[in-house]
């Protein structure tokens, strides 16, 4: 049977895949193994994005988690990490975000945080699934008093703004910015926090309807606010993604500046402030290769993880470093805050742009980014791991990597919250690897659909 966690939480669309029988059992069973050792009845956090089916889970995994006898407090709607932020900052056991992310409205997740602010690890995962699977087997449900609370507390947003302002209070007077809150959780926020600190402000796509989240819009759609920084002449473009936890900018010229080049700029920074710890920042193995170089050139430990935000957090906790992340945004300041945060990158960044006085396509130039092809291809869910077991993908595979050897490489992983298997090729050639990759592609959906 497949895990019913992929790498950020459970995924699935609304109502068919992501029941609310499942969000109230994911209540039930989250709530239990993360507040069992407690001695006084416990607390949980729970906010959700922008998405029309965000009430009817929060309402269901509420109902289960004060079914066990643990209170609920109801933020509304609320980025990622102002949940991690929040559940620390209040001291209360564990908080969960009801969100899919980048993904289109009728998908959506649930995601737990620990009472620390962390995403959980795959063993508390496993724990929460296996009692899921037996039925909350040898659980007793209290009856009466014992039963759980659920508060609505939808004031707590300005806390996170001002958290956000204390951890880098740059004077953004003079900054032109457009920001694109993705129909999404910042809408409010980001736009708080930016004009607070002073910038001139073109705010797109912060009007939420429940049903336009994600849609032709934010960091996984970025042509129109390319255009629009363009035509404002602003100083930077910033995309958030639906839930906020991952950031894109555009430089002055349109130019897109990915999650890659954000920790090559703010970790270059950091280091020559003496800020950056062990001289390090960690990557996934999905980052160009044009960064490894950098680090190579500018005298900086590159470190590598399998592909997912809360791998390269792991491996910071565990080795003491303080900045991390992934080409697609979400990057990890562990000084600020213990999860991937949008806003915060954000304001790094632009941190960076006031103290060195430079464009950010200046900035950017630090680092080339080879020409790299991402190509999707669609797989059934349960069979997405096993490509490989396929004989003539693999032996596809095993002819694009000849092909590529010595010249770039070759990346085939599954997604870790979609039907997907991702194929990417770095090379010297876009148009070679565009159509090696899209050939690929449509090899494996060809064969396991």
């Amino acid at each position: 049977m497949a895990r019913m966690f992929g790498t950020d939480g459970v995924r699935g669309i609304a109502g068919s895949e992501l029941t609310i029988e499942l969000a109230t059992k994911l209540g039930q069973a989250g709530a239990y193994v993360l507040t069992k050792e407690q001695e006084h009845q416990a607390t949980i956090i729970v906010g959700c994005d922008t998405r029309i089916s965000g009430g009817m889970l929060a309402s269901a995994l509420m109902a289960g988690i004060c079914s066990v006898g643990a209170n609920a407090i109801f933020v509304g709607v609320m980025p990622t990490p102002a949940i991690a932020y929040l559940t620390r900052k209040h001291k209360v056991d564990a908080g969960v975000v009801i969100s899919a992310s980048h993904n289109p409205m009728e998908f959506n997740g649930i995601k737990f945080f620990n009472g620390e602010g962390y995403k959980l690890s795959d063993a508390l995962e496993d724990e929460i699934e296996d009692l899921i699977r037996n039925n909350m087997k040898d659980v007793v449900l209290p009856i009466g008093s014992g039963v759980g609370k659920i508060d609505y507390r939808f004031d707590l947003k300005d806390e996170y703004v001002e958290f956000m302002k204390k951890c880098v209070p740059v004077d953004l007077k003079g900054k032109k910015i457009v920001v694109d809150c993705a129909e999404g959780a910042s809408y409010y926020t980001s736009v708080k926090a930016l004009r607070d600190l002073g910038a001139e402000l073109v705010a797109i796509h912060t009007n939420p309807d429940g049903t336009n989240i994600n849609a032709n819009c934010g960091s996984t759609h970025m042509d129109e606010l390319k255009a629009r920084v363009v035509y404002e002449k602003a100083d930077i473009g910033i995309a958030f993604d639906g839930d906020a936890d991952r950031m894109l900018a555009v430089d002055e010229k349109g130019e897109l500046v990915d999650g890659d080049q954000i920790m090559a700029i703010c970790g270059l920074h950091m280091k020559q402030k003496g800020k950056l710890k062990k001289n390090t920042i960690v990557v996934t193995i999905m980052s160009n290769l044009g960064f490894t170089l950098m680090g190579e050139r500018e005298g900086v430990n590159v470190e590598k993880t399998k592909v997912g935000d809360r791998y390269v957090l792991e491996h910071m906790r565990e080795h003491g470093y303080n900045i991390g992340g992934e080409q697609s945004g979400h990057v990890i300041f562990l000084d600020d805050n213990t999860t991937g945060d949008g806003l915060l990158s954000a304001l790094h960044l632009l941190e960076v742009m006031v103290e060195t006085g430079k464009t950010l396509s200046e900035l950017a130039s630090v680092m080339e980014v080879l020409p790299q092809a991402l190509v999707n291809a669609k797989v059934p869910n349960h069979k997405k791991e096993s490509f490989m077991e396929y004989q003539e993908i693999a032996d596809a595979i095993a002819n694009v990597e000849k092909k590529f050897h010595g010249e770039g490489r070759v990346l085939i992983r599954p997604s870790g919250t979609e039907p997907l298997v991702r194929v990417m090729i770095e090379g010297k050639n876009q148009k070679v690897i565009d159509a090696e990759a899209k050939k690929l592609a449509e090899l494996i959906t060809k064969i396991m659909l």
